[in-house]
């Protein structure tokens, strides 16, 4: 994640400020505000600008993902991206079983974990797909969110930033 992070924080801190670079990070599926983050460290920015814009960036795309994704879904097995559709599917498919025992804090507890494959795309999209209570699952995702955002903080800012 490191490294990915690394190439992406010189391709856009070029041409854009590092603020909408590290939102820009945060938007994007599987770097979401555990790269976002990073990027931040890496940039030299407040770690309280960090918290707010990287918070901001991965929970914008979730509201979208919730109501819209199963339609998008359907749409796209009418056409070649079938298997695309059933990739997606089956990595939110295999999130249930983590996510189904606990219902609503399953899912804040998957979303606050800051790991690849986990987090706000990831959780929104197994939710959407386990056809959850749009409220409750936004609520879950979001307050997750938070939670992965103030872990990264402690450890980006606090404890790697000592042996940084």
């Amino acid at each position: 994640m490191e490294h990915l992070v690394e190439i992406l924080v010189q391709f856009f801190s070029q041409t854009i400020p590092a603020e909408l670079t590290v939102f820009l990070l945060s938007l994007m599926p599987v770097i979401e505000l555990r790269g976002g983050i990073l990027a931040s460290k890496l940039l030299s920015l407040p770690m309280f600008s960090a918290f707010f814009i990287c918070l901001v960036g991965t929970i914008l795309p979730v509201p979208f993902i919730l109501l819209f994704i199963n339609k998008i879904f359907d749409w796209m097995r009418n056409t070649r991206f079938v298997k695309l559709v059933d990739r997606m599917e089956e990595k939110g498919r295999s999130k249930f079983d983590k996510i189904n025992r606990y219902k609503t804090l399953g899912l804040l507890i998957f979303v606050a974990i800051p790991l690849p494959g986990t987090g706000a795309w990831t959780g929104s999209l197994a939710a959407a797909l386990m056809k959850m209570d749009f409220k409750s699952a936004m609520l879950s995702v979001a307050l997750g969110t938070l939670a992965a955002d103030i872990i990264m903080c402690i450890l980006s800012y606090g404890l790697l930033g000592l042996v940084l």
